[in-house]
């Protein structure tokens, strides 16, 4: 029997300014809206190669975000659960389908989407990362490791349970860091796929974790009611919190970029995360009407899942763009400020 759950998550940021002409400008809002799409409902957020792959109810969406400033709609695949997570690898679209397990869409022809493989996983999906040949499934009853070499025939190779429910996954090096709703972080040692092992934990206040993101050697955990928790993991065997930040809302998900974190919850919360153990929120942007479900940095912009209001688009903090400049390949200039 499926035990079952409601989740949410994440997304946005950044910043324009202006100075002479031919030089550097940099932002001066934080976080700036620069684009939206406004049509919901947005559940989930992956970007990649000047597109976005937007989570809507039963569907997953394929957004032109070349011009950040106006994405428009490429195509679009029914799918037959409300899209949790997704993730982008490959030409492929990792789907996390709730009920109906993960879903492999093949998007290399961004107008015509297609399912060509799922593995209907014993819980329900909710959050999925992808890192080299297999994909990693948060599905409620634990970690799940999927071998996606072939996309068209996934497979099952590994499975570890959690000690609550599974909702977010991602992974850094030999370790995947799993967000459980009701115990906190879960460090798992992945460095063998076919027998992936819990080595660490973290509880934080309250015991709740959404959502995970991981930068260097510290884990920046959706915390709930209890904000965003920064979380030494250098020692995967041994997490220890750092410092903390509250929310105005209960925080669902969380994107790292640079020194600065992007926290989704009643809105996008912009963190200063330059000092680990003393982070300062620099920067919110309310969206009273909804909650914000996923966020994902790409490209010097930052991609808000903003249920009901569909996909925000802003300006990553810290970032120079040329006086002008509008694209959103960045490759023509950009700078991270020190």
């Amino acid at each position: 029997m499926r035990r079952q759950r409601n989740l949410a998550r994440v997304v946005s940021v950044v910043v324009i300014g202006a100075c002479l002409p031919a030089m550097p400008a940099l932002a001066q809002d934080c976080p700036e809206l620069v684009g939206q799409w406004p049509y919901g409902p947005a559940s989930a957020i992956a970007v990649s190669g000047g597109r976005a792959y937007l989570g809507s109810g039963a569907g997953l969406l394929v957004l032109d975000i070349s011009s950040p400033a106006a994405p428009v709609k490429l195509g679009e695949v029914a799918l037959p659960d409300v899209v949790q997570g997704v993730a982008v690898a490959g030409g492929y679209a990792y789907v996390a389908d709730y009920e109906y397990g993960l879903r492999v869409v093949d998007v290399s022809n961004p107008a015509g989407p297609v399912e060509v493989g799922f593995v209907d996983t014993p819980g329900s999906a909710i959050g999925v990362t992808v890192a080299g040949a297999y994909a990693y499934v948060a599905d409620y009853f634990g970690l799940r490791v999927i071998d996606v070499s072939d996309p068209a025939a996934p497979l099952e190779v590994g499975f570890v349970d959690t000690p609550g429910s599974a909702i977010g996954v991602t992974v850094a090096g030999a370790y995947a860091y799993v967000a459980d709703a009701y115990s906190g972080l879960c460090v798992v040692d992945v460095s063998n796929p076919a027998a992936p092992v819990e080595v660490g934990s973290y509880v934080p206040p309250g015991g709740v974790a959404y959502g995970v993101a991981v930068a260097g050697a510290y884990a920046y955990v959706a915390a709930g009611v209890g904000g965003l928790r920064v979380v030494d993991v250098s020692n995967p065997a041994a997490p220890v919190e750092v410092g903390y930040v509250d929310t105005p809302d209960a925080a669902r998900g969380v994107a790292v970029s640079g020194a600065y974190a992007y926290v989704a919850a009643s809105g996008l919360q912009v963190v200063d995360v330059s000092n680990p153990a003393a982070p300062v929120e620099v920067g919110f942007y309310n969206t009273p009407l909804y909650d914000a479900y996923g966020v994902a940095v790409a490209s010097g912009y930052v991609h808000l899942a903003d249920d009901g209001a569909g996909l925000a688009v802003f300006l990553e903090c810290g970032v120079l763009f040329m006086d002008g400049f509008e694209s959103g390949d960045t490759s023509a200039w950009s700078a991270t400020v020190p």
